[in-house]
């Protein structure tokens, strides 16, 4: 079986994107799934310490490319669980030290060994983004019900489809159901709305994941966190199970409205 390469990516910086990588990879991890988390925001890299293995870093995505380790040699396996694997990006370098043709190669050579290759994407719409979906067999697009966020969501989900990579899924971080119903911030459907693009996961706000992110540990696998259970719902979608959105998911009063929108956007 040949690995799928999913990437994520968003308009805007700061919306979630690399917190969203390494909760999904961890949450596939344990759900049996052999997978690789590839950082390729180069120059910028954040994932290893989300998922708090930056202290074993040796070798990076522009080490392998350039030629001084071999693929292997780059992957970290994660500390709490055997089949998650992260390749890190370079620190000291920047985004033109790689190329699409590059990351195509990398992912093709680790299809053969992983279920799902996870590439977190810089934000933007530069080179680093180039890079980040030219291998994508699918794209997962984050944003946060800010109007910002959406805009810059918007665009990039015209990139993908240019790209032919689309359509996109999409992710809704960070939901206030106390901002939306003060009206300071858009509501899921108002963003669906906009969008119209296939909905993959609702995750709440939420202060503990500021608190997981710091000690390197992923939300998802706490299993009586209400984000972490949104995330492991992402999962469970992109290997293909049918799970219900709810009104925990952050929909409030909304729901009715809203499930008329929503499009899932599983495997």
């Amino acid at each position: 079986m040949s690995g799928r390469v999913i990437t994520i990516t968003s308009g805007k910086g700061g919306v979630g994107k690399t917190t969203a990588t390494a909760n999904i990879g961890a949450a596939l991890a344990d759900m049996g799934y052999k997978v690789v988390c590839i950082d390729a925001d180069i120059g910028l890299r954040n994932l290893d310490v989300v998922m708090g293995l930056e202290n074993r870093i040796v070798y990076d995505l522009v080490d392998v490319v350039e030629g001084r380790c071999k693929l292997r040699q780059a992957l970290i396996r994660d500390k709490r669980m055997g089949e998650l694997y992260l390749i890190p990006a370079a620190q000291t370098r920047d985004k033109n030290a790689i190329s699409p043709k590059d990351m195509q190669r990398v992912c093709d050579e680790l299809r053969p060994e992983f279920d799902f290759i996870l590439i977190d994407s810089p934000a933007g719409i530069e080179r680093g983004f180039k890079n980040a979906i030219a291998p994508a067999d699918d794209v997962i697009i984050v944003t946060n019900p800010e109007v910002s966020a959406v805009r810059d969501a918007d665009r990039i989900i015209g990139l993908v489809e240019a790209d032919q990579k689309g359509p996109a899924k999409l992710i809704i971080n960070r939901i206030n159901q106390e901002l939306i119903e003060r009206g300071d911030m858009l509501a899921v459907a108002d963003v669906l709305e906009l969008l119209a693009v296939d909905l993959i996961g609702m995750v709440p706000d939420d202060q503990a994941v500021l608190v997981s992110t710091n000690r390197g540990a992923p939300i998802s696998l706490e299993q009586k966190s209400r984000t972490g259970q949104a995330f492991r719902d992402v999962a469970k979608r992109l290997s293909g199970q049918e799970v219900a959105y709810t009104e925990e998911n952050g929909s409030g009063g909304l729901f009715g409205r809203l499930s008329k929108l929503i499009r899932t956007g599983g495997g």
